[in-house]
């Protein structure tokens, strides 16, 4: 039983600890990965948490004391023998519930202002800078509210002036070919 209570008191000391010390002695910028220890990149390159990050390790250690403490006071499990592997059990249990759900939080508030170059197909742009006959000009477009600027050629010979509404009717790399709209 005192054990448990080592594993549990440890648990949350570590955790407060982390909460009300992380930020400071400059510990913030010399933990690296953007001043988070445990963020992590999962296979689709979507920011995470591993298993064996500081979070997930200490709610593993936390709940080991919890349950295990649980355990020892009812009389079928008092034994350790019988509740040193059930802690462990509800442990990862519980540190894999939270992992999930810090990973689905990570998951779900992830966003980009990045539009994609494919929806842009058939939509109306500004000449920026003029463009001209074979060369590159600039145009300004605007995607989800905010307005991007890129290089653009003439899909046709000729030049195109500054200020002609233009339509893009395709994109090769980084540069966008347009056609005069109308």
């Amino acid at each position: 039983m005192n054990i448990y209570i080592c594993f549990l008191v440890f648990g949350l000391v570590f955790t407060l600890l982390c909460v009300f010390l992380g930020h400071l002695f400059g510990g913030h910028d010399a933990v690296g990965g953007g001043g988070h220890a445990d963020a992590g990149f999962s296979a689709d390159g979507v920011p995470g948490v591993t298993f064996f990050s500081p979070t997930i390790l200490a709610t593993f250690v936390t709940a080991f004391g919890a349950v295990g403490l649980i355990c020892s006071g009812i009389d079928a499990t008092k034994n350790v023998w019988i509740s040193a592997p059930i802690a462990f059990a509800g442990s990862v249990f519980i540190s894999l519930g939270v992992l999930s759900l810090v990973n689905l939080v990570f998951r779900r508030t992830q966003s980009s202002s990045e539009g994609n170059v494919t929806q842009l197909i058939g939509q109306t742009a500004a000449i920026v800078s003029p463009i001209p006959e074979n060369g590159v000009g600039e145009i300004s477009y605007v995607q989800f509210g905010s307005r991007y600027s890129a290089p653009a050629r003439n899909e046709k010979p000729g030049a195109l002036p500054a200020g002609q509404t233009v339509r893009i009717t395709r994109i090769v790399g980084s540069q966008y070919y347009v056609e005069q709209a109308g």
